[in-house]
């Protein structure tokens, strides 16, 4: 089974708006579609998702810049341990705890953590940083009314409410840009090294922004891999376990991966995806939503520390 392309049209309006029957009918429509996906592939792409392509491809090429550095230059902003902000070097992360670190760096943001030692050699990176974490959080809001609209929630506001707070020290929501180096023979890969372990998200929803090079896999049903190939002027969003926990399994958390490629010409091509980990705020009780114990109830935080704890 493919990933499936929705169309948001009519869905992503403005903070705000007033909506009536007609819009909200929109949405249940749009939203019975994703779960449907969620339910089956746990991916699906979204196209007129309301986010400019220029302000996505000016964030792309300004994180870029920034991978660009030298070691030492990154190494002024790596990422302390008790903040969301800065760069996470190269086989930093092992999203796979049987495989050796990933091939890749990261710089995360949130702007509970923004810092005052922004990359001096890019000016623009913060700007752009807090412009697309709003736009995202714009469309998140809009998911979120749409799943709880077709999953029939008592509060059709409910997902959106236990999310109010992203952008707050309270809520680790975050913006990624991850970064896939190229890869040459003095690369020193390791044995069962990959770019990106395999490895279902943590939280609840994922929005993912490709670039054209590809290599992202997802798991079947079957237990096969398939590729989720880059569509231009679409978003790639999934679900994390705390939601598939929260639905008790009607939605699933997919496991995907990024392996290093077979081909030559591809390996010395770098990669970039843009990622917005989308979380519930910290203190939301994560129960059942049909109200049976399959999971014990737990904190957003309380899972997440775990979750984070072997990760790095």
């Amino acid at each position: 089974m493919g990933i499936p392309i929705i169309d948001f049209t009519g869905v992503a309006f403005e903070e705000g708006e007033p909506l009536g029957d007609k819009q909200w009918s929109r949405i249940k429509e749009v939203g019975s579609q994703i779960e449907e996906a969620f339910r089956t592939v746990g991916f699906c792409y979204l196209k007129n998702h309301g986010i400019p392509s220029a302000l996505i491809e000016a964030y792309r090429k300004t994180s870029k810049e920034f991978f660009e550095q030298s070691i030492e230059y990154k190494q002024k902003y790596a990422r302390p341990q008790d903040t969301n902000f800065g760069w996470v070097a190269l086989e930093r992360e092992r999203l796979n705890p049987e495989r050796p670190g990933d091939y890749k760096e990261a710089f995360n943001f949130t702007p509970a953590d923004d810092s005052k030692s922004w990359p001096d050699r890019i000016p623009e990176f913060q700007g752009l940083s807090h412009e697309l974490f709003q736009q995202c959080t714009k469309l998140s809001f809009r998911i979120f009314d749409a799943l709880s609209t077709s999953l029939e929630l008592k509060e059709r506001s409910f997902l959106r409410d236990c999310h109010k707070r992203m952008g707050q020290k309270s809520n680790a929501t975050t913006l990624r840009s991850l970064f896939y180096p190229t890869i040459t023979p003095n690369s020193n890969i390791k044995s069962g090294q990959v770019r990106c372990g395999e490895h279902s998200d943590y939280g609840s929803i994922t929005l993912l922004f490709q670039d054209d090079v590809g290599g992202l896999e997802v798991k079947g049903v079957d237990g096969i891999y398939i590729p989720a190939n880059p569509i231009p002027d679409t978003v790639l969003i999934n679900i994390g376990d705390l939601m598939q926990r929260w639905t008790a399994d009607k939605l699933i958390a997919t496991k995907h991966r990024v392996l290093i490629p077979e081909e030559e010409l591809k390996k010395r091509q770098c990669r970039q995806s843009l990622a917005f980990f989308v979380h519930p705020d910290d203190d939301c009780m994560i129960t059942c939503l049909d109200g049976s114990n399959k999971y014990e109830p737990i904190t957003s935080k309380d899972y997440l520390d775990y979750r984070f704890s072997l990760t790095y």
